[in-house]
């Protein structure tokens, strides 16, 4: 099994505390960024940063959905990271700051399956998902400025 990854990222116009604490927030701003990939949201634990675990499922394709549950550490104070408990995904949420903004880099990885279906998975999924994080990204700016 080779690992996987997909990673985008986006110029904000905010300070990298403030894109951090919102992308951090769990109760009112992710709910607001998730797409229609997502489904069954619900926090868990916690809500703000550290200590949070969410639930939700994904839907990367109409074939391919996945059941996460996402526990939520902060090791710095510009990373966010959400490892689930129900795969090897890792998802990395790094802000820092770029002009008098933010850039925000995130970086998904995982084991993925081997053999052909391996092949697939690891040239389609992670263009799929960077689509996916690429239209979140999109909504933080209006989430930001409400």
């Amino acid at each position: 099994m080779a690992q996987v990854t997909a990673t985008t990222t986006a110029a904000i116009a905010a300070p990298p505390q403030r894109v951090l604490a919102a992308l951090a927030d769990y109760t009112t701003v992710r709910p607001r960024l998730l797409t229609a990939h997502y489904s069954e949201y619900e926090v868990r634990e916690g809500g703000q940063g550290a200590g949070t675990v969410v639930h939700w499922k994904l839907a990367a394709t109409s074939k391919r959905v996945r059941d996460c549950l996402l526990s939520v550490t902060m090791p710095d104070a510009s990373t966010l990271v959400e490892t689930d408990a129900n795969s090897s995904m890792v998802t990395t949420w790094k802000v820092t700051p770029s002009g008098e903004g933010s850039r925000v880099q995130v970086t998904t990885t995982w084991k993925g399956a081997g053999g052909v279906g391996g092949f697939f998975e690891r040239t389609f999924a992670p263009r799929g998902l960077t689509r996916i994080y690429d239209e979140q990204l999109a909504k933080l700016p209006s989430v930001l400025d409400a």
